[in-house]
């Protein structure tokens, strides 16, 4: 089945889009880290259904709008790195997280004691669909603007369109009390919405996320 791609002309850069099966596979901006190689099989097909959906939901993203994008998304992942990019679709519109809240959370949702940030940071980085999983709303525990593939300066742009970031920010770090946070909550469990069993090595055919309703299937 062969891959699908388009190109977007965006305020922070060119992107490239991939889609297989009716499904999004892939959104980079150019020159990103983790940038898929060999494709020069690939079709460029910029009226593909999901991939013309996307050239809409960017350009209303682009004009500081918070569209849903009504597409499937179908990232091709390990299943802790499934597990940690469903939780990116959960982080709304112009709040930010944590890669240790997001490591505390998926440690009770397994019920161990801790799970590595670290081993967080690489799932969130190699994130294959940038913008739509919103990977760029993850920040250090300072605050601290770190991790993105592509590039710390497009990371704070859109925190900056999306409302997140203050303009009280020095030396790649937003001060405490400047931006929204979406922690957990008191609960126990916090507020993340309940997570998806994953087998421990993911089949060819990945789940489909639908971005509309926030959910694999």
């Amino acid at each position: 089945m062969p891959i699908h791609y388009t190109t977007y002309s965006s305020p922070l850069g060119s992107i490239t889009a991939s889609a297989q099966d009716d499904a999004l596979c892939g959104l980079w901006f150019d020159g990103q880290k983790y940038c898929p190689h060999g494709t020069k099989a690939w079709v460029f097909s910029p009226d593909y259904p999901v991939l013309a959906q996307l050239r809409t939901w960017l350009d209303a993203y682009f004009k500081g709008e918070n569209p849903v994008f009504p597409g499937r998304l179908s990232p091709n992942g390990s299943a802790f790195r499934q597990e940690v990019w469903q939780i990116l679709l959960q982080i709304p519109y112009g709040q930010t997280t944590t890669y240790g809240t997001i490591a505390q959370q998926l440690a009770r949702a397994h019920g161990k004691q801790r799970m590595s940030a670290q081993a967080v940071g690489g799932a969130v980085g190699h994130n294959p669909i940038s913008l739509v999983i919103p990977c760029h709303r993850v920040v250090g525990s300072t605050g601290s603007l770190t991790g993105y593939a592509g590039g710390i300066e497009k990371k704070e742009a859109l925190l900056r369109l999306e409302g997140a970031l203050s303009q009280n920010r020095r030396d790649g770090q937003m001060e405490r009390g400047c931006f929204p946070s979406w922690e957990s909550g008191g609960s126990g469990r916090g507020s993340y919405p309940a997570y998806p069993s994953y087998p421990a090595l993911l089949p060819c055919t990945l789940p489909v996320i639908d971005a509309s309703q926030n959910s694999v299937r």
